[in-house]
């Protein structure tokens, strides 16, 4: 039986025979569905691995230990591309989305019918295929290298940024552009002055928000030929290197950590 609050009270009220008939169809098809594809991941299991999988969980760790420190000295140029690619993809991705979002808002776009939907598929197309995805493509169209991380990173921010800054246009308050307006200005003047300073804070944060995460994408792109500390995360791993790669891990966490951190600290003063 659903709860309603009335007058600061809460009050029971019977739902009809078709609702509850509806909640329980809808939970035996939810359950069926469930053990559907638990028996199709069942059958596609080899169980006999899985039994000992603790076992080899040790074994593996037991080799990576301990890290092999000196392979440092060959870790400071793909992590220094690796920053690279997370910073130069999220400043090409700015550049993409900000006018993007001006196009998808419905307060901002030159047009509801035809460019607004054109600018939304672009913010789904880009949000829909994964970084890696990207980087897998580039590679193969204009070789392996940095170039390619930095455009996979930049392809699959600009829909973040697009979509997160055209929502914060459509919420502005309408109070401040109604009086910018009411002196006479022009469209790109009451932009300027009464949009603009209201979605600022709000563009700073989904900036930062989306270099942190980056800097944790740009970090595994190497597996794929496009550059960075994945590069030698891949290479470690074919030769069974597995003190390098432990120090490779030990990076990666650190570097993530510190750019969450320094993320944290720069939202904190921007908002």
């Amino acid at each position: 039986m659903p709860v309603a609050i009335r007058n600061g009270r809460r009050e029971w009220q019977r739902r009809d025979r078709a609702a509850q008939l509806g909640i329980w169809f809808a939970w035996l098809v939810g359950t069926a569905v469930v053990l559907a594809c638990w028996e199709v991941i069942s059958d596609r299991t080899m169980w006999m691995f899985v039994e000992d999988a603790h076992v080899q969980a040790g074994d593996l760790l037991r080799r990576m230990v301990p890290p092999r420190w000196s392979y440092m000295d060959k870790l400071w140029r793909p992590l220094w591309d690796t920053l690279n690619i997370a910073t130069l993809g999220t400043l090409l991705a700015i550049l993409g989305g900000v006018p993007l979002a001006f196009l998808a808002a419905r307060n901002t776009t030159p047009s509801v019918l035809l460019v607004r939907p054109v600018a939304l598929f672009v913010i789904v197309a880009s949000r829909s295929i994964n970084s890696l995805i990207w980087a897998l493509l580039l590679v193969s169209v204009i070789g392996p290298g940095v170039l390619a991380g930095i455009l996979a990173i930049a392809f699959r921010s600009v829909g973040f940024i697009g979509k997160l800054l055209y929502e914060a246009l459509e919420e502005i308050d309408a109070a401040p552009v109604e009086a910018v307006t009411a002196t006479g200005a022009g469209k790109a003047q009451v932009v300027a002055y009464a949009m603009v300073p209201q979605v600022a804070p709000a563009f700073a944060g989904i900036s930062v928000f989306r270099w942190d995460i980056n800097i944790r994408e740009s970090t595994v792109l190497g597996l794929v030929g496009a550059g960075g500390i994945g590069l030698q995360l891949e290479a470690s791993i074919s030769q069974l290197a597995w003190q390098e790669a432990s120090v490779i891990f030990l990076v990666i966490l650190a570097t993530v950590l510190a750019s969450e951190w320094l993320s944290a600290r720069i939202r904190h003063a921007i908002i």
